[in-house]
């Protein structure tokens, strides 16, 4: 088998095990639980005066918000972290080398964001009426927009890792995606708005996760809450699209950089900052 794969498979089969053994573990268990919780006192409030509940617009809400931050800060907080670690250095010792390393943290980083979105529709299903998809085709949407959101946010969550230094960084980093989440129109309607924040919030790849995973779980009748009045799946998938293709061109360029940048004295120095500044 070569080397890359092999490496990466290793890798997959450690980190996924450490992933859902350890207390983060128990983390992906515990938020999707929270959220259904929210989602269980909603599922009697309606979304502007149409017949679609709180709950059933937020469960698509919900499982946007974990494939999307888990895409971008799952990859980003571990290659920053290894990096100053450490562990990229060692990796470049090992059959595969860096390559299966990053291979294997893709592959892993993309099974756990997608580890809530079943707790999250087995349990909205127990709990809310109309959150489940009802045909067939809705299904395989709601499985494709899903890898199409990975696809389309762990490269740039992989620039975001190679690029951003230190706890602090990637703190601000992630404190702005979480953000940025309040005007992506997964929780509440775009068209609730300003024009402004609609125009930002259409850019951000959250908002077409959002769209393409609503298009598979809400009735056809939710479409009036869009901003167009429809799904609009085909802005939808250009625009994932455009998303992957911008970070398929831009992920190996920061990897290889930061790739070339790992020595001795560079985990020496950040081990260094950490001791005198703690961060």
């Amino acid at each position: 088998m070569n080397p890359v794969i092999a490496g990466a498979l290793r890798q997959v089969r450690i980190e996924t095990r450490i992933q859902l053994l350890s207390l983060t573990g128990l983390s992906w268990l515990l938020w999707p639980a929270i959220g259904l919780g929210v989602l269980f006192f909603l599922r009697d409030t309606s979304v502007m005066q149409t017949s679609v509940s709180l709950a059933q617009l937020g469960t698509p809400g919900v499982i946007a918000m974990y494939i999307v931050t888990g895409g971008l800060l799952g990859i980003a907080g571990a290659l920053s972290a290894e990096r100053e670690d450490g562990t990229l250095l060692r990796a470049k010792a090992v059959p595969g080398g860096i390559a299966a390393h990053l291979l294997g943290n893709v592959v892993t980083y993309g099974l756990v964001a997608l580890l809530p979105v079943s707790v999250i529709l087995v349990g909205a299903a127990l709990t809310v009426d109309g959150v489940l998809p009802t045909t067939a085709d809705r299904w395989l949407l709601l499985f494709g927009v899903s890898l199409l959101a990975l696809v389309s946010t762990m490269p740039a969550g992989a620039v975001i890792g190679a690029v951003v230094r230190g706890p602090l960084a990637m703190g601000i980093i992630g404190m702005l995606i979480t953000a940025s989440l309040a005007i992506s129109g997964i929780f509440y309607p775009l068209a609730a708005l300003p024009t402004w924040l609609q125009w930002v919030g259409q850019a951000l790849p959250t908002y077409w996760v959002g769209v393409g995973l609503r298009a598979a779980i809400l009735p056809a009748e939710a479409s009036v809450l869009e901003l167009h009045g429809s799904w609009q799946l085909g802005t939808m998938l250009v625009m994932l699209l455009t998303w992957a293709v911008v970070g398929a061109i831009a992920a190996p360029i920061a990897l290889r950089r930061m790739a070339r940048r790992q020595s001795g004295s560079a985990v020496s120095a950040a081990r260094e900052r950490v001791l005198t500044k703690g961060y």
